[in-house]
């Protein structure tokens, strides 16, 4: 039986010994993710379906990150040929140089091959013949500090092999070569389980076990929280607890701090609280949690889910996860997509993605202190010696800024901002207008990154602005706002909000107004066609009178029946969704579906059904408060709630 919280991976030897390795043949297969120090490489799976795999990333902010190391045993001492999957990040916008370059040590020696310097696909990079002895140290060393990246390393007796880069081929080669079994292990059988472990989706778990559920809590990172977490750090908004329910919201504001002074977007990783998070749910006793899962496989039949599929980003083993009831918490509606649920995806002119960044003053002890450089250790020592000056290198592969206008640049700004280092790395810095959010999302990602570092080359080496400053934190996982919306029973419009329809089902309230992003006309020539800063909607035509009760119809999927769904997936058209996108809404939607299949579980109905004749039922639950607990499906309680 699994233990109710697994944080970390059903195997942890990756993590406290030697590599995880397998033999092929004569092959010895090594996943960069499984390396037993990791060192200051990030470990990034927001594009694994579409790379085969989770990858390590070198996000070190101009700034080499530490080695990741390890050991392999190999069967016997001799002469291997060496392939590393990589690729070199910048060459789809054809522009010189190749910032992410790496080194693969062998035993302490460097292979004369620099890795990430070709190839704009991943694909695997010959690094040539290398000896080897029965027990082999070997090293990822990074060169720039500039997003360099490794997925896989394979050594072959026979120099002649080529390992397949075909995704399917290679998905074979990989499992084979790991000994990963044909099917998952059995993850258990549950009454909920939810996909996404954002605020939406901690709420929706939260909720389900209190009121008696047995509940799998699914989240492809280490920590909760989503876009609100530390590595995303876009500070969650919208108004809870409004009249005529005034216990909507109290799980959210268990979840997430109210705003303080010195709260907001991109700020020091603790104010985001992801122990906090990660508390409330292991202290729930019904709640199963499965961090750093990533479901990428759902089974479906006659319109029903009956199980979810869950790949370790660190191990490669998969769960099989059943249950009566499944929420798609995922923002990319993951798990309704897989089953075939009915959805829509806007094709162009689509809100866009931002990885958040912020700056540091070196030459400040206090900012040094508090700091979250990899390098910080150096950077202490070199404040303490007096030496304050921080310079930046030319970045010639970034977006050229050297004479273009960008929000933080002389008496440029973005929206609603105006100081110039306010101005820099704010919500704003945003792309992926016109790109596929789940498909693209690497490209994406990496224009963003683009951007900051042509920013900051432009201030530093043009404009000879801050010459104490550098860049403190940046992140490497996308802070999206719009992807694929499932569509439930009601498709809820823009015109609803500025109407003030109501409908019979409102569960959840909206505050925030009709905020949908688009290229910033200011700056649109900069980068034209891959825009990188974004404005809001703003006027009587985006307001409307709040809050704004939202119907429950819009939380379950129309043709697949046993599905939930809550964040910035639920049905609602795109207008619609700038409203209800923001993070406290959608934690108040998974409030409503763990109640919803409460419901859905007792009475052996659907989530329609519970519409359809239990509507009051659910009212009912809705003026109880957030931490009211039941006992079992009878409707106790346990001792000590309230």
């Amino acid at each position: 039986m699994l233990k109710r919280t697994l944080l970390t991976s059903l195997f942890l030897f990756a993590l406290a010994g030697a590599a995880s390795l397998s033999l092929q043949g004569a092959n010895v297969f090594l996943e960069a993710e499984q390396f037993s120090d990791l060192g200051g490489w990030d470990l990034d799976q927001q594009s694994m379906e579409q790379v085969g795999s989770p990858y390590v990333l070198a996000h070190g902010l101009g700034v080499p990150v530490g080695d990741a190391v390890t050991k392999v045993r190999f069967p016997a001492s001799g002469k291997y040929r060496v392939w590393v999957r990589t690729r070199d990040w910048v060459a789809p916008w054809k522009v010189s140089g190749s910032p992410g370059k790496f080194q693969l040590l062998v035993n302490g020696k460097p292979l004369k091959t620099t890795f990430g310097t070709e190839g704009e696909a991943w694909h695997w990079q010959d690094g040539g013949l290398v000896s080897v002895t029965k027990e082999t140290t070997v090293i990822l060393h990074d060169l720039t500090g500039f997003e360099g990246r490794c997925d896989a390393i394979l050594f072959c007796s026979d120099a002649k092999f080529r390992p397949p880069n075909d995704l399917p081929e290679l998905t074979r080669f990989r499992r084979a070569a790991l000994h990963l079994p044909e099917e998952p292990e059995d993850g258990g059988s549950y009454d909920l389980v939810v996909v996404g472990g954002g605020l939406a989706g901690t709420s929706a778990a939260l909720s389900a076990a209190r009121n008696g559920l047995k509940v799998a809590l699914v989240q492809d990172r280490p920590v909760l929280g989503g876009n609100g977490s530390s590595e995303v750090r876009v500070w969650p908004e919208g108004k809870t607890r409004q009249q005529p329910y005034p216990y909507i919201g109290d799980i959210v504001e268990e979840l997430a701090a109210a705003r303080y002074p010195g709260a907001g977007n991109a700020k020091n990783g603790a104010i985001y609280d992801d122990e906090r998070k990660l508390a409330l749910v292991r202290a729930e006793p019904r709640i199963t949690l499965l961090t750093e899962q990533r479901v990428n496989a759902v089974e479906a039949h006659g319109g029903r889910i009956i199980a979810v599929v869950a790949q370790h980003t660190r191990t490669a083993r998969k769960l099989r996860l059943r249950a009566k009831f499944f929420a798609d918490c995922t923002g990319d509606a993951t798990v309704g997509f897989l089953a075939g649920a009915d959805h829509e995806m806007s094709k162009e002119g689509q809100m866009g993605a931002s990885n958040l960044w912020n700056l540091m003053d070196a030459s400040d002890p206090a900012e040094v202190l508090k700091c979250e450089c990899k390098d910080k250790d150096a950077l202490s020592i070199s404040v303490k010696e007096g030496n304050l000056s921080a310079p930046f290198p030319r970045c010639p592969w970034a977006i050229d800024l050297t004479d273009k206008p960008f929000p933080g640049r002389q008496s440029f700004n973005g929206q609603w901002t105006k100081k110039p280092l306010e101005n820099l790395g704010g919500w704003f810095w945003e792309s992926g207008f016109d790109k596929n959010m789940v498909e693209d999302i690497e490209l994406i990602r990496d224009l963003n990154f683009r951007a900051m570092y042509g920013a900051w080359d432009a201030l530093k080496n043009v404009d000879k602005l801050y010459p104490n400053h550098r860049l403190g934190w940046a992140a490497f996982i996308a802070g999206k706002r719009e992807s694929r919306r499932l569509l439930g029973d009601v498709i809820l419009t823009g015109d609803d909000f500025r109407r003030g329809t109501k409908f019979p089902d409102g569960v959840f309230p909206c505050s925030w107004h009709i905020d949908v992003h688009t290229p910033n006309p200011k700056f649109a020539q900069v980068n034209k066609g891959e825009e990188f800063i974004s404005v809001a909607t703003t006027g009587k035509e985006y307001s409307y009178q709040g809050p704004y009760w939202v119907p429950y119809r819009t939380l379950y999927s129309r043709n697949i029946t046993n599905l939930f769904m809550a964040g910035r997936n639920i049905s609602v058209n795109r207008e619609a969704l700038g409203p209800v996108r923001v993070m406290r809404t959608c934690g108040m939607m998974g409030e409503i579906v763990g109640k919803a299949a409460w419901l859905a579980v007792r009475h052996e109905t659907t989530p329609r059904g519970v519409y359809e004749k239990h509507l009051g039922e659910l009212r009912e639950m809705m003026t109880l408060p957030g931490n009211y607990r039941r006992a079992a499906l009878d409707g106790g309680l346990l001792p000590g709630s309230k």
